[in-house]
């Protein structure tokens, strides 16, 4: 699963920091787990707790919008070419609408 931007996982262990990252970064959250667990041990434990709780706190939970689908992403859509060329005609005639009453605006017709 990939998500847009880093945000709490409601499929993590402890808030949910770790896997969020794991997320966001397409990484695996047992891996990312260890990492987290091993900083929090190297840096005394206090400042490394004391950040995730930080974290925890800033980070807003994940939402429906954030995740990024992956059998959709990066696909494109299927348009049958008489619909693509029915849209187009129908821009055309737009446009050509508005550029009519802007030359009219020009020369100040009404």
């Amino acid at each position: 699963m990939k998500t847009k931007r880093w945000t709490r996982s409601p499929r993590g262990q402890i808030f949910g920091v770790a896997t969020g990252l794991a997320e966001w970064r397409e990484l695996d959250p047992s891996m990312t787990r260890l990492i987290v667990l091993l900083i929090v041990l190297f840096t005394g434990i206090f400042p490394g707790v004391a950040i995730y709780l930080a974290l925890a706190l800033i980070l807003p939970m994940q939402t429906e919008n954030d995740i990024i689908d992956k059998h959709t992403h990066g696909e494109t859509i299927d348009v049958s070419f008489e619909e693509a060329d029915e849209e187009y005609e129908d821009l055309k005639r737009k446009f050509d609408k508005e550029k009519d009453w802007d030359d009219r605006f020009r020369k100040g017709e009404r």
